[in-house]
């Protein structure tokens, strides 16, 4: 490859630039994240087989945005919406009691198998959030929970730089910019069409229903769904 990295690197790279960065949150707001957190080790462990495995070329991919990571999922893992079954399967790491599997994962998953399989995916494809680490809030029982960057105004208004750089930063992992697609069809779709407006990073975005509400709302509807995933993945960038 003539001395240019390899589309993993780049990816396992910036992971290592997330490891080091702290975010300013309003009260009762933290961030969870897997690249510096007490699992760092073995995440670094599975990131670098799951990447060497699949991205260890210098081809161009589209990228596949969701909001930010789940507290149980990649905000652990360290691999977007991979869960621990699978992410085992793949790298033959035990990750088993930090993190559980999905009805997400396993809704993009049968997607990624209709697709042609998971090889055949992720040549195409990096999967990524808008917002990369994982947040939590307190709730009204000091419980944490699941929170998107979006979720209130102060929030969104601390995060806002640290949002449009680390997307110009993915970008270089060698990004095909023609086409994006946004997972999350709302508030996700939203603050990204509005980023996108000022930065032109992509020509077009595609918005795509978050898994969660699909499987949650609308299970009758799940192969009308997965079809709607699957056409518009199929489809080439203008």
């Amino acid at each position: 490859m003539s001395g240019r990295t390899t589309v993993a690197h780049r990816i396992l790279q910036f992971n290592e630039e997330l490891a080091k960065t702290t975010l300013e949150l309003p009260p009762g707001y933290t961030v969870v994240n897997p690249f510096n957190g007490p699992q760092k080790d073995r995440v670094r462990e599975v990131t670098t087989r799951f990447y060497h495995k699949y991205y260890d070329d210098d081809k161009p991919r589209r990228l596949v945005l969701g909001s930010s990571p789940a507290r149980r999922g990649t905000a652990v893992t360290g691999v977007p919406f991979e869960d621990a079954r699978l992410l085992e399967d793949e790298t033959g790491v035990d990750v088993h009691g930090y993190a559980v599997s999905r009805p997400s994962a396993d809704f993009l998953h049968d997607v990624i198998s209709r697709y042609g399989g998971r090889s055949k995916f992720y040549a195409d494809f990096v999967m990524s959030f808008v917002c990369p680490l994982g947040l939590v809030r307190a709730n009204s029982k000091g419980k944490e929970v699941n929170c998107n960057y979006y979720e209130t105004k102060k929030l969104l208004e601390l995060l806002s730089s640290f949002l449009v750089d680390t997307l110009e930063r993915q970008l270089a992992f060698g990004i095909d910019t023609s086409v994006c697609y946004c997972i999350g069809s709302g508030e996700n779709f939203a603050y990204l069409s509005k980023v996108n407006e000022g930065q032109c990073f992509f020509r077009e975005i595609v918005p795509l229903e978050h898994p969660r509400f699909i499987t949650q709302y609308n299970g009758g509807r799940k192969e009308e769904f997965a079809e709607k995933y699957l056409s518009a993945f199929r489809r080439k960038g203008d």
